[in-house]
């Protein structure tokens, strides 16, 4: 293995800022691009290398990008990918990586739980940033060194409506990898333009302009799921809420959603999904976000997870907009403990196993009486400001673990 190969890189550590979560909460989303490069594991003229898919969702001023590198070549102790930015990108935070930049050059560096990368073996990180003029997606990425160089093709432009097929039948409703789960919906059944039958509009707090309707245009399989018009101000609440009772789903509680939004995540504090919590008093356990990223919330003294410190912020990632993003969670109810997963992808900073992390679950452990989920209610709940238009679909709640 050539030495630069071989050699375990230094990683950095720097502070997160959240300079562009203002102007990514109120800009429309403009496009989602998926790049591919690489370089083929063998063949006549070309060496082992490094595969780069970089996946870009862009706004007005701002984006983010998910970014898997693949690993060709021999195994590596540590990994530092490189690329230039063509054109006036700026990165304002990371999450998975520590990531810098001087003038268009960018610098990915793995964490200490994805430093290490087998051959063949892939990982994922991101990043959020700003641009002004002009953001065409990089095409020169580098592994350790060595060019990740292919032919920067361009997949086309993601859809923000998925297409539809005349005469395609739809996908099977519910899902098939839920069997099992005491509630598994994929919307199919709802009749009318307003959620009815296992699910309700609700507003827990007091209701202001915020809505709840049944989509027929949108959807992740089948024909219809649930679409949510958030508003910003404390009393817009909206919500649908499950009339299923979960008070006996357990030990450990898992959910699978489908979530599809508009607007990135804000700077302040929002939620899209609650869980009323018998063990205190019925107040809720809250997934939405702050900073920017997604976060949990416990309504009794409003602990968060990850703490909302820049190096707590960094570890927990965005929430991306105009596709759909499978959002999985397990709530331990004998034990003070969660877990949660973006895709496949566990995310660090939503991570409660009892064991004190700092910048992660200090205000989390505060709390050790376990909690104690009796219901789901899916929406939007704002603070302060954030409007957001949210999807729901194929949404499965059980005592097992339910995949994507």
């Amino acid at each position: 293995m050539p030495a630069l190969l071989a050699r375990c890189t230094r990683w950095l550590r720097r502070p997160w800022t959240a300079a562009t979560t203002a102007v990514a909460a109120t800009a429309a989303l403009a496009s989602a691009v998926s790049l591919l490069v690489a370089v083929p594991a063998s063949g006549a003229g070309t060496t082992p290398g490094c595969r780069v898919d970089y996946t870009v969702n862009q706004w007005t001023g701002g984006y983010t990008a998910q970014i898997r590198v693949t690993n060709l070549g021999p195994a590596l102790n540590g990994w530092r990918l490189t690329w230039t930015y063509g054109g006036d990108q700026h990165i304002t935070s990371a999450w998975n990586a520590t990531v810098t930049q001087t003038g268009h050059s960018v610098t990915a560096v793995g964490t200490d739980w994805n430093a290490a990368l087998a051959s063949g073996a892939g990982t994922d990180f991101g990043i959020q940033g700003t641009w002004q003029s002009a953001a065409p997606a990089p095409t020169d990425f580098s592994l350790n060194g060595a060019s990740c160089a292919g032919d920067g093709s361009v997949p086309p432009t993601t859809p923000t409506t998925p297409p539809t097929t005349p005469g395609t039948p739809p996908p099977t409703d519910p899902p098939a990898d839920c069997g099992g789960a005491v509630l598994c919906t994929g919307f199919e059944d709802q009749a009318g333009p307003s959620p009815s039958g296992d699910w309700r509009f609700t507003a827990p707090d007091c209701q202001g302009t915020g809505a709840a309707t049944v989509d027929t245009a949108v959807a992740h399989s089948g024909t219809r799921s649930v679409r949510v018009d958030g508003r910003a101000g404390y009393c817009n609440h909206a919500f649908v809420a499950a009339t299923a009772d979960l008070s006996s789903v357990g030990p450990v509680l898992y959910v699978r959603l489908w979530i599809r939004h508009t607007t990135p995540l804000p700077s302040s504090h929002v939620t899209f999904v609650s869980l009323p919590d018998s063990s205190q008093g019925g107040r809720a356990l809250r997934v939405g976000g702050q900073n920017g990223a997604l976060q949990w919330n416990r309504e009794s003294d409003d602990a968060t997870l990850p703490a909302q410190s820049p190096a707590g912020v960094a570890l927990s990632r965005p929430l991306p907009t105009g596709s759909w993003q499978c959002l999985r969670f397990a709530v331990d109810t004998s034990a003070p403990k969660l877990d949660t997963w973006l895709g496949n992808e566990q995310v660090p900073g939503l991570h409660a196993d009892g064991v004190p992390t700092q910048d992660v679950d200090q205000q989390w452990l505060s709390r050790t009486t376990p909690p104690r989920p009796t219901a789901l209610r899916l929406g939007w709940e704002s603070y302060g400001t954030g409007d957001d238009t949210l999807w729901f679909d194929d949404v499965a709640v059980g005592s097992s673990p339910i995949g994507c």
